[in-house]
């Protein structure tokens, strides 16, 4: 009995599937919105939305700001927290690793910051094997490799200034001092949402890297698409980078992070 109860398409209550599309409209507007145009992004009468909303605004799923328009209330951003909480980023992130390795049929490493800097936590091997010294565990320079920059364009400036001093303990660290044009390299990639290196830090193999944000706009992780460079597109607008940026924005989102656009980085 309770297999064929999972199988069959099961009937809701037509009322709650309504009030159901009034939140999803508003999600989708990722703003406050009156009556009479959330009613329209449900695509439903300002008449037939309104008692829906009454019910919401009771319940503390909704409520109204100082200009009368409906945003969440208080018991929808608990419900949030509470999905936010549940959420383990890499995790998470897993089947897109694994989709963006079928999808390019290049190598894909995803990193977190750990006590040491820009960690490989999960590295997924294209058909064709790269001949290169990144391993899970590798630590990578915030200056020579891509994973590292992004890192460094989207963490705290006191807590990059700590990074970088311990720089040359990792791939492709570099001592001494910044060089030249490293500060505008980080607004390139803020600007961007995405970072490249050519043959570097390894010779012959470019990278692709992008950062995932979780609710409140912190890096929480990056994917990292590498392939040879004579055959591997790596310019910022190419089919590559699209995929990579489509798939850390996918992740972006299900973390949380939003803009007053509605969630482009």
């Amino acid at each position: 009995m309770s297999d064929s109860l999972e199988t069959k398409p099961q009937r809701g209550i037509q009322s709650l599937d309504n009030t159901g599309e009034l939140l999803a409209a508003l999600v989708a507007a990722a703003r406050p919105l009156n009556l009479r145009d959330l009613a329209a992004a449900a695509g439903m009468p300002p008449a037939k939305a309104f008692p829906h909303l009454v019910s919401l605004l009771k319940i503390g799923l909704l409520e109204r700001d100082a200009s009368g328009c409906f945003e969440a209330g208080p018991l929808a951003l608990e419900l949030g927290l509470i999905g936010l909480q549940r959420l383990s980023p890499t995790r998470e992130a897993e089947p897109e690793v694994v989709g963006l390795a079928l999808a390019t049929g290049m190598s894909v490493a995803m990193a977190v910051l750990g006590p040491l800097g820009p960690t490989v936590v999960r590295l997924e091997e294209s058909a064709r094997p790269l001949h290169v010294s990144l391993r899970v565990g590798t630590v990578m320079s915030l200056v020579n490799t891509a994973i590292g920059r992004v890192f460094s364009a989207y963490v705290a400036d006191d807590v990059r200034q700590g990074l970088l001093t311990l720089d040359h303990l990792r791939l492709a660290g570099a001592s001494g001092d910044l060089p030249e044009g490293y500060e505008q390299r980080l607004e390139q990639i803020r600007a961007a949402g995405i970072d490249t290196a050519v043959s570097r830090p390894v010779p012959g193999i470019s990278t692709l890297a992008a950062p995932v944000l979780d609710h409140t706009g912190a890096i929480c992780l990056v994917l990292a698409l590498m392939g040879p460079s004579g055959s591997f597109d790596h310019e910022l607008a190419g089919e590559p980078a699209r995929t990579l940026g489509a798939a850390a924005l996918r992740l972006s989102l299900r973390f949380g992070w939003m803009t007053a656009t509605g969630g482009e980085k």
